[in-house]
């Protein structure tokens, strides 16, 4: 399976982003996409996730502001990030988690700069 994500760059605070991840190659029906992120100097963390049966999780510091979406005929996931801060700057990482053989793969990863 491969992640191609898109949609980062600099914005200032307050603006919006929406990133997007397209998955691509042998694929199983029960699958979880989400989105990490790594600021620098900081470990990954989780921002946001949602299953192939429409199950979302979200970050406690994001709920209210990112938005995530899927079209699991495309195979995409979608982050739509509003109300952005200066704390949301980091390289935004695209998982895919499948059940069948619980396989983990990560794109390449997209930089989202929020100035102050």
């Amino acid at each position: 399976v491969q992640l191609q994500a898109s949609g980062g760059g600099l914005v200032q605070a307050g603006g919006s982003l929406r990133l997007s991840c397209a998955a691509s190659g042998s694929m199983f029906s029960i699958n979880v996409m989400g989105w990490y992120r790594q600021a620098p100097g900081k470990q990954r963390e989780f921002v946001a996730s949602i299953s192939s049966s429409g199950i979302i999780n979200y970050a406690d510091s994001v709920k209210g502001r990112f938005a995530i979406s899927r079209d699991s005929a495309k195979n995409t996931v979608d982050l739509q990030m509003n109300s952005l801060k200066p704390e949301d700057t980091g390289v935004y990482y695209c998982n895919r988690w499948e059940e069948l053989f619980r396989s983990e793969y990560w794109g390449q990863g997209t930089l989202v700069t929020v100035s102050s």
